[in-house]
This record gives structure tokens, C-alpha cells and sequence, in this order.
């Protein structure tokens, strides 16, 4: 193995991790199958027990419709180890890192088979070009139904490219083991690759380079085995006879009901789907260019041809998700490295080849630059998770100095906190021997959250409206997540005073009125689109210990000055430091820029709130 291809090993698993601890927090998306994972690794399977099966998550919460136990068995299976050996603090990430992991090497291994099939350099580039895709790479450690298929279709892919030098029996059944693999993933995962078989088989049939009857044969094997495995394991976990994949197909396509979360143009996936995962837009010139190239036309058109087909057909569906096609990005991109290593080869021979090549090495660049911020605004759409981990660090602060014998507090989640990142896994029931946490999720009847003696029995409660708390609630933080990009120019203030000025709002800081002119003026200075520094606080705060020397306040009054003054501050040093790394390259940038700045505006959208108690 040559000195470049070591380096290119471990890319696409490094840069699938990356992408997991940059962003460690789920949405709604993946939630069954990752509190599915969480609650075979937490109560096991209770083969004797049934009943305890009522601990599990999809009991309460079982969605729209019922969706596969297989992939959550799996990742529990592999998970438990290391989770046992890290600590359970970390099971999170361990549980999507073998997801993430296991993609990792099916696409390695997809690029292994390139090279097998039509030479090193077409593999390196494969690499390069799949690496620096942001959404595969992204969603390879997300626990949604399409990235388990995903590892699945990829494999199958494989089985389908040509390699020299092998006889018909050896293609044959590389061909039914793809067949097999197809079948698994529809069966089992999602219903929507059995039009990916059905263009996939086509093509070959036209091609002349398969039969029916191993066609027909492989097809009724591979599902016998894949009903063999679905139907016993999730009509156990779901306690009555079911087989996921249909009831889904039944309800999104015969009834349409998958209408009811949006429809779509049929030029979707082409128009904007395509483009947002492949990213590099001169990979949309290099597949072309690959299908018309003499040396490159026939492998490419077999690896094109039957991706472009299934779009095609599946854009008929009126609810379009990229998740949906996100199958075909391995042999597009596979398609695309053929015409770039045609074209990298050939850099010495023409100034064309050469510029040709500068500009894929720049494309390849850019790609990873633009994922890269991408990745990182990704990051930011998870308030629900950072939360939830906020929340836990101030119980454990505000709380540890005081004893107690077997105190248990109750957090109420609202929908956005458990929509944004909240799982199992974050939730922890004993922060120490005698404190307890208990969790709870309940958003029906609407009756119930107007009702004050529900609220009563709460201790904290993260809230994307803190107004709907009915009682007496104090904001003890703030959770911004990103909410589009701000574009400043010279002399605009920013989204962060503007946030800040929200939290006073919510926690009701600013009513209480000075009873100077000067104090009226620091307000409209704190009110206003400068940001104080930590200096310009401290004195501030200093000001208002000399004033209450001045003035003969009561002692209530002085006491209630006092307070909030304090806890102005602290909010204000708090939103401080947790953006205080954002806004120092916001405000760096704006001094080379001579003020101008485009980057993203973070808003506030979850507060995190604390009973006061009577």
C-alpha cells in the first residue's frame, strides 16, 4: 500500500466521527430507533416477562407507524461492550459511532471494490469526492431508517460492479448475494428500495447481463429470510403480529397520509435534492462527462443510468425528503471519479487537462470548506440536547451543598426540547444516592397544561414559551440555537444584544423601574445594541453599591435593587461566555470586513425554568 493510500484510510471514518461529536444530539427523525437502542441496552429482552415490555419508549410514544425493532437490536447488540467499558455517560455516542462506523467501512469497501474494478486512481478519487460530501457523511451515524438501509444498498452496489477476470457462476452469485441485500433493506427497512432494485435489475436485463430465473430465484429467498427476521422480532417487541415495513408502505403510499407532512415539485430531487448531496458542483460535470468519454461510457452509464431511473420513478411521490435518494449518492459519485481520474491522469498531456485538474483539487477543497460550515451551523439545531445538559450541570451546582434524604425533583419536557435532541440516553435518574430526577413529557389533553395544579407539581421545565408555565417560574438560562443568517453591515448592532435583551424580558428583569435619571440611562444603555464588557458590568455593579450609600432605601427596596442588579449581571456574564468565542470572531471579521458580517443568528429558543417556591 502506497504512502497515499494509508493517509486515505481512515478519511471517510475519521470525517464521519467528526461529524458525530460535532453534533451528538438527534431530532425527531431518528427517535425511535434511538430510544428503541437505548431501552434493549436498559431493560434487556424480557423473553419471560413480557409485561416489562410496558418500560419500553414506543408503548407511550408509538408514532404514526410502527417502524422496525432490527436495527435498534443490532446496534444494542454491538453497543453494549463498550458502553459497559466507557461508562453510560457516553452511550449516546457509542451507540450512533458503530452505526457511523459500520457505513464507514461499507463505503471504504465500496472503494476498495472500484479499484478492483477500474483501477487505484479512480478509488482515490472516489474517496476524496465522498469524503467531502457533507450530507452522507453527516446522517451516516443518525439512526433514521434510510441509514441502516443505506449500509445495505451500498453493500449490494458492490456486488453489481464489474470485475475482470471473473467467471459467469462468480458473477452470478455476486449478483444474487446484491439481489439478497436489496431485499433485505426493503423488507426490513425501507419499502422505497425495492424500486431501487427494480431499476437496478432492469438495466441489467436490457444489458443482457442477467437472467430471470436467478433474478426470480434470489428475489423469493431473500424474502422468505428478511420476513423470517422482521416479522418474529417486531411483532415480539410490538406484542401483536406485524410486519413494519408494510403497515408504513400502507400508510404513506396507498393512503397518502406521507402527503400530510408536504409535497414537492416533481423536479425536486433532480433540481435540489441531487445537487445539495453530491455538494461539489463539478461532480455534476464529471458524470456526464464520464457517460460520454469512450474509455469510461460503459461502466459509467451502468452506475448512472439505473440511479437516475429510481429518482426518476420515486419523484413521483408527492413527499420528497433527501433521505429518500441519498442511496444513489455511492454510484454517482463512483460515476463522477471515473471522468476525474481520466482527467488527472492526462494532467501533463494539455493545458486543458491541467487546468481541469487544478479545478477539481479546488472543487474538492471547497466542498470540504463549505461542509465544514455546514456542519458547523448543523451543530446548532440541537437546543433541546444542550438543554437538557445544562439543566443537569445546574441541579448539580444549585444543589450540591445541600443534604438530602431521597429527594426527587420532576422536569417537565416541552414538544420542541424533545423534537431538538432529547433521548433516554441524556436523561439520567440519579444525579447522586439521594437526588433523583424524574421526567415528564405530557403535552395532552391541552387541558392538562392549563391547568395550575399540573404545573404545581414541577420543579424545573425547559420551555420554548415560558409564559405557558402557569405559576411562579424564574428563567435560570437560556438556550439559543441557530435561526438563519444575519447579514450586518457598518454601524448594525447585532442578534446577540437583541437575544439578551429577550432573556431579561422573559425572566421579567426589566419592569422594575430606577429611581434616577441616571439609572434610566444605563438601562437604555443595557437595552440598547452595544454589548457591555465584563469591565463596563463590574462598574456597573460598583455604581450601585456607591448609590445605595447615597440613597436611604428601605431595606426591601435595597434588598430587591440588589437582587437584580445581581442577576442581571449573571445572565449577562453567562450569555456572554457561551457566545463569547462567536462573537469575538463575529466582531474580528467585522474589523477586517470594515464592518460588514454574514454568519449565522443565533435566536433565543429554549428557556430553562425554575419554580420559586412560596
Amino acid at each position: 500500500m502506497k504512502p497515499i493510500d494509508v493517509c486515505l484510510l481512515p478519511v471517510i471514518p475519521a470525517v464521519i466521527l467528526l461529524h458525530l461529536l460535532a453534533a451528538p444530539y438527534t431530532k425527531v427523525e431518528e427517535s425511535f430507533n434511538i430510544q428503541a437502542t437505548h431501552d434493549i441496552i436498559t431493560y434487556g429482552i424480557p423473553l419471560k416477562n413480557t409485561t416489562f415490555l410496558q418500560s419500553y419508549d414506543h408503548f407511550t410514544f408509538p408514532g404514526a407507524v410502527p417502524r422496525t425493532f432490527v436495527g435498534a437490536l443490532a446496534l444494542a447488540g454491538y453497543s453494549i461492550g463498550a458502553i459497559r467499558f466507557l461508562g453510560e455517560q457516553y452511550s449516546q455516542l457509542v451507540v450512533r459511532g458503530f452505526l457511523g462506523l459500520f457505513n464507514a467501512v461499507v463505503l471504504y469497501n465500496y472503494a476498495l471494490d472500484i479499484k478492483n474494478a477500474f483501477g487505484r486512481d479512480v478509488s482515490r478519487w472516489y474517496i476524496l469526492l465522498q469524503a467531502s460530501q457533507f450530507h452522507v457523511m453527516f446522517y451516516a451515524s443518525r439512526t433514521l431508517p434510510n441509514m441502516f438501509a443505506f449500509g445495505l444498498t451500498t453493500l449490494a452496489f458492490n456486488q453489481f460492479l464489474p470485475l475482470p477476470g471473473r467467471n459467469t457462476a462468480t458473477v452470478q452469485k455476486k449478483q444474487q448475494f446484491g439481489i439478497f441485500l436489496f431485499v433485505l433493506a426493503g423488507v426490513i427497512f425501507r419499502s422505497e428500495v425495492a424500486l431501487l432494485l427494480f431499476s437496478q435489475l432492469s438495466v441489467l436485463l436490457l444489458q443482457s447481463q442477467i437472467l430471470l430465473q436467478p433474478i426470480i430465484q434470489a428475489g423469493i429467498m431473500s424474502a422468505i429470510v428478511a420476513l423470517g427476521i422482521s416479522v418474529p422480532i417486531d411483532s415480539f417487541f410490538w406484542q401483536k403480529p406485524i410486519w413494519p415495513e408494510l403497515a408504513g408502505f400502507y400508510y404513506n403510499a396507498i393512503q397518502g397520509k406521507s402527503a400530510d407532512w408536504g409535497t414537492s415539485p416533481l423536479t425536486f430531487y433532480f433540481a435540489n435534492s441531487l445537487p445539495r448531496l453530491l455538494l461539489n458542483p463539478f461532480i455534476l460535470i464529471l458524470i456526464p462527462l464520464a457517460s460520454i468519454i469512450p474509455s469510461t461510457r460503459h461502466p459509467a452509464r451502468g452506475l448512472v443510468i439505473p440511479s437516475l431511473l429510481f429518482i426518476t420513478i420515486y419523484s413521483l411521490q408527492p413527499h420528497k425528503e433527501s433521505r429518500f435518494i441519498i442511496y444513489v449518492v455511492p454510484p454517482l459519485t463512483g460515476a463522477a471519479s471515473l471522468s476525474a481520474s481520466y482527467i488527472w491522469t492526462r494532467r501533463t498531456k494539455s493545458f486543458l487537462y491541467s487546468f481541469g485538474s487544478i479545478i477539481l483539487l479546488g472543487s474538492i477543497a471547497a466542498s470540504f470548506l463549505v461542509s465544514t460550515i455546514m456542519l458547523l451551523i448543523s451543530s446548532l439545531n440541537y437546543p433541546g440536547g444542550d438543554a437538557l445538559i445544562q439543566l443537569h450541570d445546574i441541579i448539580e451546582t444549585s444543589h450540591q451543598s445541600t443534604t438530602y434524604t431521597n429527594t426527587t425533583l420532576i422536569i417537565h419536557l416541552d414538544v420542541l426540547s424533545c423534537m431538538t435532541g432529547i433521548t433516554h440516553f441524556l436523561e439520567t435518574t440519579h444525579l447522586s444516592p439521594t437526588l433523583h430526577l424524574h421526567y415528564d413529557k405530557t403535552e395532552s389533553p391541552p387541558s392538562t397544561l392549563l391547568d395550575p395544579s399540573f404545573w404545581s407539581t414541577f420543579d424545573y421545565a425547559l420551555m420554548e414559551e415560558p409564559g405557558k408555565a402557569i405559576g411562579k417560574w424564574e428563567v435560570v438560562r437560556t438556550v439559543f440555537a441557530y435561526s438563519g443568517i444575519e447579514i450586518l453591515k457598518p454601524g448594525d448592532g447585532s442578534s446577540f444584544s437583541e437575544n439578551l435583551e429577550r432573556v431579561y424580558q422573559a425572566n421579567n428583569l426589566t419592569k422594575a423601574s430606577h429611581q434616577n435619571s441616571e439609572s434610566d440611562e444605563n438601562d437604555a444603555r443595557m437595552k440598547g445594541d452595544s454589548v457591555l464588557s465584563s469591565e463596563e458590568i463590574q462598574r456597573e455593579v460598583e455604581r450601585l453599591g456607591e448609590e445605595k450609600e447615597k440613597i436611604p432605601w428601605d431595606e426591601e427596596k435595597e434588598r430587591e435593587k440588589r437582587e437584580m442588579a445581581n442577576e442581571k449581571t449573571r445572565l449577562l456574564l453567562e450569555e456572554m461566555g457561551r457566545f463569547g468565542t462567536f462573537r469575538l470572531v463575529r466582531d474580528a471579521v467585522r474589523v477586517v470586513t470594515g464592518g460588514y458580517w454574514i454568519g449565522p443568528r443565533m435566536e433565543p429558543k429554549i428557556r430553562i425554568l425554575r419554580r420559586v417556591k412560596d
